[in-house]
């Protein structure tokens, strides 16, 4: 049932038209209107499934001209459909502003879920995907790229990203640079007929795209970097020591241990158990 009023985001296949949902379809079938990313492409999708809906352009260079076009179409009771090219709209895709817009003046928004580039990589990747983070595609310059890495490698994870062709090798090779030889996966032309995934060291990743005649199609990066637990506790025990000394330093009359363990949990992060260990560890020496 398809409530008037309403922008519908619909998730299309990547590239298996197969993967569409059946609630994807009721909702193209039955909405006013469908606003696509590129009508010829959306086109083809909708000739193979029958929809005669029609269709009009909502692209990265029009998107906010369709805001108040929007509206009105929304406010005259009419329900549209939003789509991408291909898989989840918004993600690396238009149609954030206009969703942050039409939220903002009251209207109701609904995720039609279905493909997306992203889970479809990382479930298939080898790579811890208890926690992840998705980058979009990396800056073009390499200077700005390396930096980009860089600030990224605070964080423990699976770094997604999607890289084009023509940087894929330039960008994997700086990622060894900031990274190191960590576990790595590519995936290339998710759910179409030569759908490949390169899994190993971030080196050995590499090493099997430099061996293909031609890199071609879309490719989704995947590296896993995390701390071991002993390198995790090895960072948390010096920077408990230095902090604790620093303190008492300062401190002429350190107070009650409980009270500054407390004191230390809550500007740290670190348990207050945590830091009164410590600090009972630091009186002994």
């Amino acid at each position: 049932m398809i409530e008037k009023g309403i922008l519908y985001l619909v998730s299309t296949p990547l590239g298996h038209l197969g993967d569409i949902t059946a609630r994807a379809l009721d909702v193209l079938n039955a909405v006013d209107r469908i606003a696509a990313e590129d009508t010829r492409h959306t086109a083809g999708l909708l000739r193979h499934f029958s929809i005669q809906t029609p269709c009009f352009s909502c692209h990265d260079h029009n998107e906010l001209e369709r805001v108040e076009q929007m509206i009105g179409y929304l406010s005259r009771g009419e329900s549209i459909a939003l789509v991408s090219d291909a898989g989840t709209p918004l993600i690396s895709d238009p149609g954030f502003k206009l969703v942050r817009a039409l939220v903002a003046e009251g209207f109701k928004v609904v995720p039609v879920p279905g493909a997306c580039a992203i889970t479809t990589a990382l479930v298939a990747s080898g790579l811890p995907s208890d926690r992840f983070g998705f980058y979009g595609f990396p800056p073009a310059k390499q200077s700005a790229r390396l930096k980009w890495y860089d600030d990224l490698k605070a964080k423990t994870g699976t770094y997604i990203f999607y890289e084009s062709k023509h940087r894929l090798m330039n960008s994997l090779e700086d990622l060894m640079n900031v990274f190191g030889d960590v576990d790595a996966c590519v995936g290339r032309e998710l759910t179409k007929e030569y759908e490949s995934f390169y899994r190993g060291s971030l080196s050995e990743v590499i090493q099997q795209l430099s061996d293909l005649p031609s890199l071609l199609g879309e490719f989704v990066v995947l590296v896993s970097f995390n701390e071991s637990e002993e390198e995790a506790d090895n960072v948390f025990d010096e920077s408990i020591s230095l902090s604790v000394k620093e303190l008492c330093d300062l401190l002429a009359s350190p107070p009650k241990k409980k009270s500054l363990a407390a004191f230390l949990a809550e500007r740290t992060g670190h348990s207050k158990q945590d830091w009164y260990k410590s600090l009972l560890t630091l009186e002994d020496a």
